[in-house]
């Protein structure tokens, strides 16, 4: 048991305080008598219990409110589990090529970026013992999720990736080298990097064979993916009417870079030139990154605020019935 905000507890102390300066406040009678005989038999309690009844309903109604205030839970224990040592950064192309439309996802036609997407999503829901972050690459490189164990916050991230946010261009080296320095600091039994891309490296200021000496030295694996089919791909554009019209796009991918940056790393190079094959590589991934490590996990806190706030409304809803009704003061 405990309370998110404990420090509000401490309103608790003030109200005895208001209750002892209420008291002190003298109260005028609302009718003058020349004698308290004359309306002692239409009364059962005396005025002045009545009012005390009334007045400590409202302070408890306003302690129950202080107490959900802070926010009690309960704590419902810890776990040893079974939990993944790796650490995960994957590194995905936004440069404007990843528009081609050259995969199908559900029978319809769809662009690199949204099957790379989907298939990453799907990936990321099987390791769910794995911290996993995202970096997000064109012309520049930027993190769009650090290592999280809180997937549905990666996923979310994931989604609002879109082309057309970072300027253009193809960055390979500094997409790897950002989620390197993701990597660096972090101890874990395994870290690896998973760098998706459709071209050549035509931006940044750090070659590809660079950062892969690195992620050498650090002990980092990378595994490399061409994302594209071979050839030719379908280009989306926009004509003269506002139609969509596809032109053909030549397929360049540097295969011969990213087999060098996987292999000097000690990790593979993956060519995905439809949807099912870009699958099965991450299924690939999937299968040889395995290792686990025990570890205590403390589960969630059960959130208990709305008892006292519920108990404080019925009491005060009883407060306000009963000095309306039963113990209705004269006006």
């Amino acid at each position: 048991m405990r309370f998110a905000y404990p420090y509000l507890l401490l309103l608790l102390l003030l109200l005895p305080v208001l209750a002892w300066l209420k008291g002190r406040r003298a109260r005028q009678a609302a009718f003058l008598y020349s004698s308290v005989q004359l309306v002692k038999g239409i009364m059962g309690l005396s005025r002045s219990s009545i009012g005390a009844i009334l007045l400590r309903m409202r302070w408890l109604a306003l302690a129950l409110f202080i107490i959900g205030l802070a926010r009690p839970q309960f704590g419902e224990g810890e776990a040893v589990i079974k939990a993944s040592g790796v650490d995960i950064v994957v590194s995905i192309d936004l440069s404007g090529s990843m528009a081609s439309e050259d995969f199908e996802l559900k029978g319809e036609r769809v662009n690199r970026l949204v099957i790379a997407k989907d298939v990453l999503e799907k990936f990321i829901k099987k390791r769910i013992s794995d911290r996993i972050g995202l970096v997000a690459f064109a012309g520049r490189a930027y993190v769009a999720s650090p290592l999280t164990l809180d997937h549905d916050f990666l996923l979310t991230n994931l989604e609002r990736l879109n082309l057309g946010t970072i300027e253009d261009g193809t960055a390979i080296g500094s997409g790897l080298s950002t989620a390197l320095n993701r990597l660096r600091d972090i101890k874990s039994k395994s870290k690896i990097v998973i760098l998706m891309t459709d071209g050549q490296n035509n931006a940044g200021k750090v070659p590809p064979l660079t950062a892969a000496e690195a992620a050498q030295s650090l002990g980092i694996k990378v595994y490399t993916i061409g994302v594209g089919t071979r050839g030719v791909a379908p280009f989306p554009q926009t004509d003269a009417f506002g139609r969509k019209v596809y032109v053909q796009m030549r397929v360049d991918i540097d295969e011969e870079t990213l087999q060098s940056v996987a292999a000097k790393t000690g990790g593979k190079y993956f060519r995905a030139d439809n949807s099912e094959a870009l699958r099965q590589i991450y299924s690939e991934i999937d299968r040889l990154e395995k290792t686990e490590i025990e570890v205590k996990k403390y589960q969630r806190y059960r959130e208990l605020f709305q008892w006292p706030v519920l108990g404080g409304l019925v009491i005060l809803l009883l407060e306000v019935i009963l000095a309306n009704t039963v113990w209705r003061r004269l006006p």
